[in-house]
Formats: C-alpha cells, structure tokens, sequence
C-alpha cells in the first residue's frame, strides 16, 4: 500500500474522511485501504482573557489516504461527495515514505500544558503614572488607583473623551510611563 493526496472542498477534510470510510465499509474494500489521515494539531489560543483549544489543519483541503490504487478504489475515492480528486488527476503518484514519515511526526498528538505566567517582578505603587501596553486601552496613559498584587491586577483612573475612567489592566500590560 501506498499513500496518495486527495484533494477535497476546504474545510470538508473530517466530513470527507467519515464518508469515505462508510463507503469502504460498504464496498468490502477494507483490504484495499489501511489509514485516512487528516493532518492536523490541537493548538490553544488565547482570544481575550480566555484559552480556547482549536484544531489546526496542516493542509487545508487535503487528506492522505494509505491504500492499493487499483480501478475500483480510484472510482471509490473519487466519487465521494465533496472529493475533487487525486493531486495528480487520472494518475496519481504515491506521496514518498519518507514524507509521510516526516508529516507524522509533525501530527502526532502532543499534550497541551498550560503556560502559567510568571509573577510580574515589578511593583506599582497608588498614584504612579502608567502607560498600557496591550489591550483594548492600548497607549492610554493613567494614574494607578489600586494594585492587587495576588491577581497581578491594576485599577487605573484614564481619561476618555475627556473624562476620567476607571480600568482594570493586567501587570503585563502596563508599563512606567516615562
């Protein structure tokens, strides 16, 4: 058996890899097919103060099929719905070991650990001046109003629209203003 790229709609990959293995159930093809392999990672991502765990496709729109390539399993896979065909057309070429062996290394599933952010060194003291340096108040300069050392969190008094507002801001997205 050897590996072969099908190309398929974009954001289809999972749905073309279930219905292609009903079908080859289906079929009794089994003994023509060994792996259906969509590459791809669980990756965290930080959107606000929140992580969110996501699945990030290595190849948007490709997934390898280990299998014999005879007649029947080309019409097979190519008939699928959402199937474009093979990378290669009417006669594909086999994608080399080595390469796949290079991509499964990359798609093994690791263990996501969680980074814990080192406490903040630095000190802010009621009544100093900061400028924030990320964030939705990005550039605003304000006067620290309170600093709870635990939560590495900091109230600041900013002016908005000429008012003063209150904000809250972590350590790290502040810094003195100079």
């Amino acid at each position: 058996m050897e590996w072969y790229i099908v190309n398929t709609f974009s954001g289809f990959e999972n749905t073309v890899k279930r219905a292609l293995e009903e079908r080859i159930k289906s079929a009794g093809l089994e003994s023509m097919f060994s792996e259906i392999l969509v590459p791809s990672e669980q990756v965290s991502e930080r959107r606000g103060k929140r992580t969110i765990k996501t699945t990030k496709k290595f190849f948007p729109g490709y997934l390898f099929v280990e299998m014999e390539l005879s007649k029947e399993a080309w019409h097979l896979v190519k008939n699928t719905p959402k199937v474009s065909g093979f990378l290669g057309g009417t006669t594909p070429r086999p994608v080399p070991q080595r390469e796949i062996d290079k991509m499964m290394g990359r798609t093994q599933r690791t263990e996501v650990v969680p980074v814990v952010a080192a406490p903040v060194s630095i000190t802010y003291r009621v009544g100093e001046q900061v400028r924030v340096k990320d964030g939705a108040f990005a550039n605003f300069t304000g006067e620290v109003e309170e600093v709870n050392e635990d939560k590495q969190k900091i109230w600041l008094s900013v002016s908005i629209f000429g008012r003063p507002t209150r904000v809250e801001v972590d350590f790290t997205e502040v810094e003195p203003a100079a």
